[in-house]
């Protein structure tokens, strides 16, 4: 992809070559001490920003603070802008992850609902909508084979939502002698033991995560049910972006054990 073009550098009052920097959606980018990428939503980007622009410091995690554009405005042409943090990511870290999420849930905690959640139009919202039945699909039949059981199993709950992270495990960055970074925060509205499970649930699928990790983390509430969405939700998402082409040999099997396992949880 193209960096970002010479008024957008203007517009957050840069100068100098954009570098592009390695993880992530492979479009985000550093100049001097600030780190552009595109906006997506420009309703969700405005929101985040003016959240962390004003969220207390904590000694439990860190946040990229935003960057104004010389305008005063978060978006500017389309691109963000934030500043650069110390640190790398490192999804065997797990339960670092797991515990700078719950802290970082507990600080947005009092958030109001934003309209964009109800609104937002992609693969991964739909597919977190399918989740919590607010949205059903036909889908393919090796999708409706594995997400069956997940469904039959599938139960209401009584949790609070609030304003979560919903894609933790490449997203927390570790620095020595620093807390963890939280970056990249796609918002969701869901309990936060959802944004746990489906932390959990990925690094079980991609990450070489171990059965116990879940264990460990049990005791968050409704455990099993919020596994249980985590996984429709990623499945349905897979369905909607990918369609039936995505359900090799290879990915259901990736899915399979932790399916199990998810099932064992709900009593």
């Amino acid at each position: 992809m193209n960096g970002p073009p010479e008024t957008v550098l203007e517009a957050f009052g840069l100068s100098g070559s954009a570098v592009l920097l390695p993880g992530g959606q492979g479009d985000t980018w550093r100049c001097g001490a600030v780190v552009l990428k595109r906006a997506g939503l420009p309703a969700e980007a405005e929101w985040r920003a003016a959240v962390l622009d004003q969220l207390p410091e904590s000694t439990a995690f860190r946040v990229a603070r935003p960057v104004r554009s010389a305008s005063g405005a978060w978006v500017a042409f389309g691109w963000e802008a934030s500043e650069l943090l110390a640190g790398a990511t490192d999804v065997s870290r797990q339960d670092e992850v797991l515990t700078a999420g719950v802290a970082f849930h507990e600080t947005v905690a009092g958030l109001p609902r934003p309209d964009f959640v109800d609104t937002r139009d992609d693969p991964w919202s739909d597919g977190d909508r399918v989740a919590w039945e607010e949205r059903s699909i036909g889908g393919s039949p090796a999708y409706v084979e594995l997400v069956s059981p997940l469904v039959a199993a599938r139960r209401p709950v009584d949790l609070v939502a609030q304003a979560v992270h919903g894609d933790l495990p490449g997203n927390v960055m570790f620095a020595d002698g620093l807390p963890p970074a939280i970056i990249d925060w796609p918002v969701y509205w869901r309990p936060p033991a959802w944004a746990s499970a489906v932390a959990v649930a990925d690094a079980l699928c991609w990450y070489d995560a171990e059965p116990e990790l879940a264990a460990r983390w049990s005791e968050l509430p409704e455990w099993g049910q919020m596994l249980v969405r985590a996984l429709i939700y990623r499945m349905a998402t897979d369905e909607l972006a990918h369609g039936p082409e995505v359900w090799t040999r290879d990915r259901r099997a990736v899915y399979e054990p932790v399916i199990e396992l998810a099932l064992s949880y709900v009593g």
